[in-house]
């Protein structure tokens, strides 16, 4: 009682777009009479019974849906079965005094008494730990929770526990994210570590010679998980590696890079890069876990963060808010849940998940014609903003600003020819991510206006 359960869930239906249901409310509707009021004359015992039938019918609901539940309704042993079986569980964490100043003086019928409700409280608490799948404090750790994603300062240590199952795990890490953090990450895998393998620092990882070097190398069975630990480039590999490896192993991604931490690692795209373009070989395969510590950012130099500023600009502005404000460790977890919500939202890129590649089509065309050398993912996204800002006719000073994108010096047509190739593309025809006045929008421009954007990012 107090949790906030009839204020979170419809914050947290409307990020995921699903229903909402309130049980408390569907029952007084169905009852034709308040909760207080049918515990007056009914007793608690057969409230519970119709809570019971309620709660059931609308966990097996057949499409998804988000449902607060009574803060009793775990009590009923077929509640809970049902809660594991076809539901994933979230705790709104509450301390027992904030929950009785809530409670108190209100109607609840079992929030009448001080004593009363504190024993309750106890009660109830390992009831709660049973069914929960995760804890929460807010609608961003509701939405993080459903997608796999853990933020949290000091995460690596606890990557043993946060790796899902007992199977074995295979590590793989860049030489200088695996000079740093590697040591730490085997320590916390424990006596579970399989095999350690080493992947190139950035863009080159993502090639088909290394994808197949660690197919070569892996020995895990189809219950094994491949943990990719370190930037962007690495989760990308590390996660195609798992979704082609017997047909697909669980993978979980640890992002050690302010890109990582609040893009590349989330959403379940995996890829390597062809010399045609950006990310053209690739499979969908949302990780088993993302685990994101915000403490391994204090070593990222200083031109890795800037890289990294450019997508939570990026996030900003498809928000409308100025997330790059904001400290860092809330700064990754805002970012991050606006794109897992955005990702449970379409999984598959088939709709409005498209609009975070404000600015990539023309950063990934950029890329391809520098041939990934020479031209940073980050300042490419930079370049590509620029760009998209001003098809939109919005203002450029925040990533001027923040980003000071500067041209670059790649073969024109190069970059003409891989943006034209291009995944939004259809029917010949480029579409590209764009800011309107009520947010992000997907439209078609005319290649010669597209063109001449392309050439303004590019230096003489």
């Amino acid at each position: 009682m107090g949790a906030g359960k009839s204020t979170v869930g419809p914050q947290a239906a409307e990020r995921l777009g699903r229903p909402f249901l309130d049980l408390d409310r569907d029952l007084e509707q169905d009852l034709g009479a308040t909760i207080p009021e049918f515990f007056e004359q009914r007793g608690e015992a057969a409230f519970r019974l119709q809570e019971e039938g309620h709660a059931i019918a609308a966990l097996r609901l057949p499409d998804p849906a988000v449902i607060a539940l009574g803060g009793g309704a775990v009590q009923t042993s077929s509640i809970r079965n049902e809660l594991r079986e076809r539901a994933f569980t979230v705790l709104l964490e509450i301390d027992v005094e904030t929950a009785w100043q809530r409670s108190a003086g209100s109607a609840r019928p079992l929030a009448r008494d001080e004593a009363q409700f504190r024993t309750l409280f106890e009660q109830r608490r390992s009831l709660y730990e049973q069914v929960a799948d995760a804890t929460a404090d807010d609608v961003d750790d509701v939405v993080l929770a459903a997608a796999g994603v853990r933020v949290e300062v000091g995460a690596l240590e606890s990557l043993g526990s946060l790796v899902p199952g007992e199977a074995p795990v295979a590590l793989v890490s860049d030489p200088h994210v695996g000079g740093i953090y590697g040591a730490a990450a085997q320590v916390a895998l424990g006596s579970r570590l399989a095999s350690v393998h080493e992947v190139p620092q950035g863009e080159a990882a993502k090639t088909a010679d290394v994808l197949e070097r660690l197919w070569s190398e892996l020995r895990l069975d189809r219950d094994g998980t491949v943990v990719a630990l370190g930037g962007g480039s690495t989760t990308d590999v590390g996660g195609f590696v798992a979704a082609t490896y017997l047909r697909g192993v669980a993978w979980v991604s640890v992002p050690t890079t302010l890109v990582g931490q609040v893009d590349a690692a989330i959403g379940g795209k995996t890829a390597i890069d062809l010399s045609q373009g950006k990310n053209l070989a690739g499979a969908f395969h949302w990780p088993a876990r993302a685990v994101i510590d915000p403490a391994t950012l204090t070593t990222l130099p200083e031109e890795q963060h800037l890289e990294g500023m450019a997508e939570v600009v990026k996030t900003g502005l498809l928000a409308g808010k100025p997330l790059w404000e904001l400290p860092t460790p809330t700064l990754v977890q805002r970012c991050a849940a606006y794109k897992a919500a955005l990702c449970l939202r379409d999984p598959a890129d088939q709709g409005e998940r498209a609009v975070l590649n404000l600015g990539h089509t023309f950063a990934h065309a950029l890329e391809a014609a520098a041939g990934y050398e020479g031209v940073s993912h980050g300042r490419a996204v930079a370049l590509g903003l620029l760009a998209a800002l001003r098809l939109s006719g919005r203002p450029t000073d925040v990533v001027e600003h923040l980003l000071t994108p500067q041209p670059v010096r790649v073969d024109r047509e190069r970059a003409w020819d891989a943006l034209r190739r291009d995944k939004k593309s259809r029917g010949g025809e480029l579409r590209l991510v764009l800011l309107g006045e009520d947010g992000p929008l997907v439209e078609t421009r005319p290649e010669a206006e597209v063109r001449a954007a392309l050439d303004e990012l590019i230096a003489e």
